[in-house]
């Protein structure tokens, strides 16, 4: 079997998304691990990051949402990298859309725990839930131009031994 045909806007869109995210989760887990101390963004007001990051909804079950957003964004830039896009295994493009689903449905949970509960949003968070939406929306879409692997005819000899 051959590897799958991938256009080069959908392997580099979505690695460079999964970096993005990778990067800005990082920063959130940085600073939730350094105490908010020197969070980038305003603290007052609609725009407050620092109620957000430092709420009961910052964390499951004892995780931090910005530590599970960076697995998330490393699993996803893995997800993402040309060889996996072009890898011939059916199960690859399942485990994306499956992982980014998850993703979108959680930024949706945290959407409306910013919205509705803590009547606050920030703005690092949000940069990563449209980062996440965005990704869905490409590789969903872009699933659509990939062309399937082919399958390869045996090899053959030309040369072959007759029972005469």
């Amino acid at each position: 079997m051959s590897g799958r045909r991938v256009p080069a806007w959908l392997s580099a869109g979505s690695l460079l998304l999964s970096i993005a995210g990778a990067g800005i989760s990082a920063y959130l887990t940085y600073e939730h691990y350094s105490g908010s101390a020197s969070l980038a963004c305003p603290d007052t007001g609609t725009v407050d990051c620092l109620k957000v990051t430092t709420s009961s909804y910052a964390a499951v079950l004892g995780v931090p949402v910005a530590l599970l957003g960076l697995l998330f964004f490393v699993a996803m830039t893995l997800l993402c990298l040309p060889q996996a896009w072009r890898a011939p295994l059916p199960w690859l493009p399942r485990l994306r859309a499956v992982a980014l689903l998850g993703g979108a449905a959680f930024v949706l949970y945290l959407v409306w725990a910013e919205l509705f509960r803590l009547d606050a949003i920030c703005l690092w968070c949000t940069a990563v839930h449209v980062d996440v939406v965005l990704l869905l929306g490409l590789v969903l879409v872009g699933e659509a131009y990939v062309e399937p692997a082919e399958e390869q005819a045996p090899v053959t000899s030309p040369l072959t031994i007759s029972d005469g």
